[in-house]
């Protein structure tokens, strides 16, 4: 029996094309049908070089559904390389194509010889999310175009997070990740955002290691590039925000690049200092905020639920209720990132639901006793329903409707002073 599902906080493996629109100078090129690119991509920050509003699609309907569209995606990609300035073009393919049997690979591999690059990915709305189509992009690229190299450069990491457009604090956070990783003494090597492009991609293969900073998501893509180029990865499961869980995520790093200890002791500890001297200026906000119930639900992705809870719990004394997990993550994966919400500070556990229907969740909200206004961090949907309860809301997960990110984030030290800030702006609010 067909079921609803309310408020769903993901989209179709298609909308991994936002993936390919954060490489520069990259373009995705669907073989779908027509206003795929207007429904998937986001309203926010989602235009720029190449917008969604001008991808080359090869809009397919009956007519190929009857006799195959391979013909009209040869003329599409041909007619993109000619008229449009990019590095990169990526087909990515739609439902229909994919159930009329469509190949792909072979109307691809008729470019081979081209002077720009063309890819493929399958990212038919049946076979997953937008978060299985990231790694479908990052798939493709390590099966068609990257190569094993017998070259290393000293000290280079590649580093993997947060899913583009997604996650709205995606630029920022790559490259405060890439701060802290350059700040211990690694050369970071990111493929996402502002100039880092093709180039980079090229550099990917001479990394002395691959570091993934995700509970799940891109998983998969490591150990595939360990398999077939060699490259041996560090997964940290857990995003690093605040003092606390980025301290711990330098020492593994630095363990993991074998770089002397005494260097990140004393990089974390001049971190740390500032830290805290900047929590100890608001202690008396943070220890007389009675508004506030001292309990909290995070309602995001594995990222961003991990990472939070692990932040409020650890760095400010937060206590846990049930933190909601909204991105259909997948079984193999969900035992191992329950035990991660039990390693908490103070003997405290925080209850992880894998849930993906709005109703439920917002239920569950409405069951729980905060011992006073609940705060609750999480979508736009959530907004209503903490309204409802008089507790405190914060936007942190998609969709984002009521702020705008230009390279804002929350990771470290830095991005937990302004979760922080964030947060408590909210709360003091209740006073005015």
């Amino acid at each position: 029996m067909a079921k609803l599902l309310d408020t769903q906080r993901y989209k179709c493996a298609l909308g991994a094309m936002q993936t390919v629109q954060a490489i520069t100078r990259a373009i995705p090129i669907l073989h779908s049908g027509p206003g795929c690119a207007q429904k998937l991509s986001d309203s926010i920050g989602s235009s720029g070089y190449f917008s969604p509003n001008i991808f080359p699609c090869t809009s397919i309907g009956e007519k190929e559904v009857v006799f195959g569209g391979n013909k009209k995606l040869h003329s599409t990609i041909e007619n993109a390389l000619k008229v449009i300035d990019a590095d990169l073009y990526v087909v990515l393919t739609g439902c229909i194509p994919e159930i009329v049997g469509d190949d792909t690979g072979e109307v691809v591999s008729e470019f081979a010889d081209s002077e720009k690059t063309v890819l493929y990915a399958s990212t038919a709305g049946f076979k997953g999310n937008n978060y299985k189509g990231h790694e479908q992009i990052v798939d493709a690229l390590i099966e068609q175009y990257l190569k094993k190299s017998d070259k290393k450069q000293k000290g280079l990491v590649n580093i993997w997070a947060d899913v583009p457009y997604q996650d709205l604090f995606w630029l920022g956070n790559l490259r405060e990740l890439e701060r802290l990783v350059a700040e211990i003494g690694l050369v970071p090597n990111t493929i996402f955002g502002y100039e880092r492009g093709i180039e980079n991609i090229k550099k990917i293969p001479e990394a002395e290691f691959n570091l993934l900073v995700s509970p799940w998501v891109s998983l998969k893509n490591v150990k595939k590039m360990e398999k077939k180029l060699g490259i041996p990865y560090l997964h940290y499961p857990t995003l690093p925000i605040g003092a606390f869980e980025t301290s711990k995520f330098l020492r593994e790093v630095g363990k993991f690049a074998r770089v002397e200890e005494n260097k990140i002791e004393e990089i974390i500890n001049k971190n740390e200092n500032y830290y805290y001297y900047l929590i100890e200026r608001y202690a008396d906000l943070f220890i007389e905020t009675r508004v506030m119930a001292k309990q909290f639900s995070v309602v995001a992705d594995a990222q961003y639920a991990l990472g939070i809870t692990k932040f409020l719990t650890n760095d400010l004394g937060l206590v846990p209720a049930k933190q909601f997990i909204v991105d259909d993550t997948p079984k193999e994966y969900k035992e191992i990132i329950k035990k991660e919400f039990e390693n908490l500070n103070y003997g405290l556990k925080a209850e992880a639901v894998f849930e993906t229907d709005g109703y439920k969740i917002h239920n569950a909200i409405r069951e729980h006793d905060y011992h006073g206004y609940p705060l609750i961090l999480g979508s736009y949907y959530e907004k209503e329903v903490t309204q409802e309860l008089s507790g405190h809301y914060l936007n942190i997960s998609w969709p984002v409707q009521d702020k705008v990110v230009l390279d804002d984030f929350y990771v470290g030290y830095t991005g937990g002073i302004r979760l922080i800030e964030d947060i408590y702006s909210v709360a003091v609010q209740r006073w005015n």
